[in-house]
Order: structure tokens, then sequence, then C-alpha cells
């Protein structure tokens, strides 16, 4: 096997893994399922890609505006951009890029430098990266047209900066792997990581009230970011620009530094890694104590009125809940969100607009976004379930008791969350008039049974297996993220119509009318779908097998 390795050189490993790899996704389209999953995921990266195309026009002005006019110094300002999207957006759409398996990889006979430069070379995979580099391409341009002397030297800070930028990404992506190893770990991690993008949300209050004390602190220490990576790249634009070859000399040679380092850094990771580091959250074996049996007492079961397959569902969900602390933690979300948009857009003093959007308009604004945000995870209802799902078919019990008992734990979570949120709402913006809070809260029902109904298909049809607290490689199928964002948009479409016919029409209670017809026609066209779905789990049997056991 060494001869083998030996004989063959790095570019020729890599060749052979790249071929390997496209074969593997050749191959794997030819399942319908993972054919549908592309087309969800091109119709993302086709959203995605206009995002991506008009920042790189504005990449672009920005560059030769700053060249043009001679503001040098703000060739740094676009620098520091991209770094922060390259480092911080990976930690929010991580399971959207590609996912670096080295253990797959340790099964052929690679160099170790063959597996180094692999995985570097998936780290401009992910979507931050690819977007990185257009944008930096789009500056290249827009200093080019300004200033057609800059491109050597915009060139070479350009390679350099993507060279440090995705050795740090792997680098903190590899540490996050390994600090991440455990799951409680993974979810305290996340916890604290979901509480602090939130907390963000309260920096326009105070900066409005301490930005002026916190101001001189800020630009005391502005000088010293002047030796970061971002603005060494831009000094040493400015250098070249301004004929200084001492200052461009010093401030990229300092950034090769930074690559060097990172790059050590990262080397030392991926050898652990090659030499067969195993991460694992097995606890150690201890000896088993055996302790005297005692009879316990349940006490009355409080799920008596439903049948025992769905009161044994709604048990194993909750339990779910509780074991998902990232999960138990996004129950807070909902009160912490009416409070963040009730102190920015309405209420007595909002901070944003100097005008507090009304209560007719905000209740049933807000509860539209929480159910948006609240609804996503049942089109994917049973991403955790992994080999589980095998008992579901060996059980004495009908798919249609799985599909009950998970929409009655949804549907008590909702109602639960709602019921916060509306004394959040109460207490900070006050209620709407009669006619649309019982407009919107027959809104609710329609538009939560009508979704369920679809999210059972959608999450037999398009089933995608996930892990607890895990980031890495979490990503919903590409058709069930469609079809999920397909009926937010007609359901929401639909009520919106609706509510606005009471100011059309002159009519103040149609709209709660309408709605208590469409929630009575939603419920009985939810249990007159659960036989239909019941035989469509049947026949994809395999393929949810296949999905979450794998």
């Amino acid at each position: 096997m060494a001869d083998v390795t030996k004989s063959v050189n790095v570019f020729e490993q890599i060749r052979l893994v790249a071929g390997l790899r496209w074969r593997i996704l050749r191959n794997g389209l030819r399942k319908k399922n993972n054919r549908l999953d592309l087309i969800g995921l091109i119709f993302t990266a086709f959203f995605a890609g206009i995002l991506v195309i008009g920042l790189s026009f504005a990449f672009y002005a920005g560059a030769y505006a700053f060249l043009s006019q001679g503001r040098l110094e703000w060739m740094s300002l676009l620098f520091w951009g991209i770094f922060l999207f390259w480092q911080i957006v990976p930690l929010f759409v991580a399971g959207f890029g590609a996912n670096f398996e080295f253990r797959i990889l340790l099964r052929f006979p690679l160099s170790l430098r063959a597996f180094y430069i692999i995985g570097l070379a998936y780290g401009f995979a992910d979507f931050s990266a690819l977007a990185s580099v257009c944008w930096l391409l789009a500056m290249t341009a827009g200093a080019t047209v300004a200033k057609p002397s800059v491109l050597p030297s915009m060139l070479l800070i350009v390679v350099a900066f993507m060279l440090l930028n995705v050795t740090l990404e792997r680098l903190i992506g590899s540490w996050l792997e390994r600090l991440l190893a455990r799951r409680r770990t993974r979810e305290l991690f996340l916890g604290i990581f979901v509480l602090s993008m939130i907390s963000l949300n309260f920096l326009s209050p105070l900066i409005q009230r301490y930005g002026a004390s916190v101001r001189p602190v800020f630009l005391r220490l502005l000088p010293y970011v002047a030796w970061l990576p971002p603005s060494l790249a831009g000094h040493a634009l400015t250098a070249s620009i301004r004929l200084h070859p001492a200052g461009f000399l010093l401030n990229f040679v300092l950034l090769l530094l930074y690559l060097l380092l990172f790059s050590g850094l990262l080397w030392r990771r991926f050898a652990a890694q090659y030499r067969g580091e195993e991460l694992s959250e097995t606890a150690a074996p201890l000896r088993a104590v055996i302790r005297p049996t005692i009879a316990k007492d349940d006490g009355p079961d409080r799920l008596s009125l439903l049948s025992p397959q769905v009161a044994g569902i709604v048990r194993k969900e909750f339990r779910y809940l509780t074991r998902n602390g990232f999960a138990y933690l996004t129950l807070l979300m909902p009160p912490l969100l009416i409070l963040i948009f009730s102190m920015n857009f309405a209420g007595r003093h909002p901070t944003v607009g100097g005008k507090g959007v009304s209560a007719e308009m905000f209740f049933p604004g807000m509860m539209a976004y929480l159910i948006l945000i609240l609804m996503a995870p049942a089109y994917n209802s049973f991403a955790y379930e992994g080999r589980g799902i095998q008992t579901y078919f060996t059980a004495p019990l009908r798919f249609r008791d799985v599909l009950l008992g998970k929409n009655l734990m949804l549907v008590s979570v909702l109602s639960v969350e709602i019921a916060l949120s509306l004394a959040m709402l109460a207490w900070r913006v006050g209620l709407p008039s009669a006619h649309i809070l019982v407009a919107t809260c027959a809104a609710i029902i329609f538009t939560v049974v009508g979704q369920l109904t679809v999210a059972n298909w959608s999450s037999i049809t398009f089933p995608r297996r996930m892990e607890f607290g895990q980031m890495r490689g979490q990503r919903q199928s590409g058709m069930a993220v469609l079809v999920a964002f397909g009926s937010q948009i007609l359901m929401g479409g639909i009520s919106a119509v609706i509510l606005f016919t009471g100011t059309w029409t002159g009519n103040p209670w149609l709209p709660a009318e309408a709605f208590l017809f469409l929630a009575a026609a939603a419920v009985g066209g939810y249990f007159a779908s659960l036989d239909a779905l019941t035989k469509l789990a049947e026949k994809k049997k395999e393929t949810l097998i296949e999905a979450l056991c794998r």
C-alpha cells in the first residue's frame, strides 16, 4: 500500500478523489429524491446568486469610487466586510456548505499533503467562500478600472487574502469540530450562540442611549485593529498606489505571516485527523450497580383521552424536545422576538421610525412571523428518528397515529408559544380590536392546520436525517425547503388578502367569518388526509429507512 502511495503524486491523488466524488454525485442522481433535492438546491442557489451578484456591483462601485476619489484608506472597510462575512456566515449556514468527511477520505491511500490540499479546497465550496471570491474579483475589477497600474499588487493582495481567509475558516471549523464533539457541549455552544445573535438586536437602543460615551473607547481601540489581516490588506494596497514600496512590502509580509501561522495550525489539526484522531461522545464503561426495584406509582395518566399509540408518540416527542437542548432553547425566541420588535417598531417610544406601528397591523404581522419560524421543523418531522423509524413499521400501530402524535405535540408547543407571545404583545403594544383579534386567531388555526397536511407529506416524501445539536451537515432537503417556502407564501398570501377584505368591503367582521370557515375546512381536510398519508408512508417505507438509517 505504501508503494502505491509513493508512486502516485499529489495532483494525481487529488484528481482521483475528485473523480470519485463526481461519480458518487452522478450515480446518486439516479434516485428521484436526490434529483428533486438537487432541483431545490439549484433554486436556492439562484436566489442566493442574485444577492451575490447585486453585492458584487456594490463592491465594484465602492472600489472604483474610493480609488478614483483618493479615499484609499476606505478600501480597508471593503476588506473587513468580506473578512467578517467569510468567517461568520459559515456559523449560520454551516449545514448548506460542503461537509468535509475526513473519515471517508482516510479510507484511501492519500498522502498527508494531498489530504491537506483537499481539505483546504473544500473550504472554497462554502457559500461564504464563493460569494467572497466573487466580491474580491469585483473589487479587483473596480480598482483596475479606476487605476490600471494597481492590478499586479491588487492580484497579489487578493490571492493572499483569499488563502488566508479559507485557511482561517477551515481552522475555526476544525477547532469547533473538536470542541463540539460531545452533544451537550454542542447544545450549550449553540444556545449561547443563538442568545448572542438575538442580543445583537438590543444594540440599537443601547447605542442610542450610551453611544456618546462608548465612542472614545472605540477610537482608542481602533489603532490595534490596524494590525489585523483586513487592515493590512487595505494598507498594502494604499502603499502600492502611493508608490511606497517599503510600506507595501511590510504590510504584505505581515499578511503572509498570518497566512503561514494559520496554515501551520491547520496542518497540525489535519495531521492529527490524518493519524486517526477519533472524536466520539461515547462514555467510558462503568461497572453496573444493582439497585433494588421499587414500585413507583406514576399517578393518573394525563393523556388518557388519547389512544395508547398516540399518547406514546406524544410522550416520545416530549422527551425528544427536552433532550434536544438547542430546540428547547429556541422556544425562548418568540417572546424575545416580540420584545425586540416591539422596542424597535411599536410601543410608545420605538427606536426605529419615531412613530410606532399600530396594534391593528403589528399583532397579525408578528403572529405570521412566529408561525413562519415555528412551523419550519414540521416539514422534516422525522429528522431525529434515525434507526427508530423502523420501529414505526414493526410496532402494532398505524402511521396515522404517528402523524397525529407528532402534530399534536407541535400544536401544543405552538399554543404555548403563541400564548406567551400574546401576553408579551398585550404588555408591550396592547391588543387590537375584537374583530382583528378573532380574525388573527382563526387565521392561525387555518395556517397551522393547513400547513400540517403539506408538512406531513413533505416529511414522508423528502426525509433528511439530522443530529441533536450538530451544525455541520445539518441541511434540510432542497425540495422540503421549497415546499415549506411555497406553502408559507401561499398561506400568508391568502391570509393577507382576507384580512384586507374587511377594509375593502367596510365589514370588519368579514375576515373573522372567512377564517373560521377556512379553519373548519382545514381541520376536516387534515383528518381526511391521514389515511392517504398512511398509505403513502407504506409506499415510501424504503425511502424513509434509507434516508434516516444511514
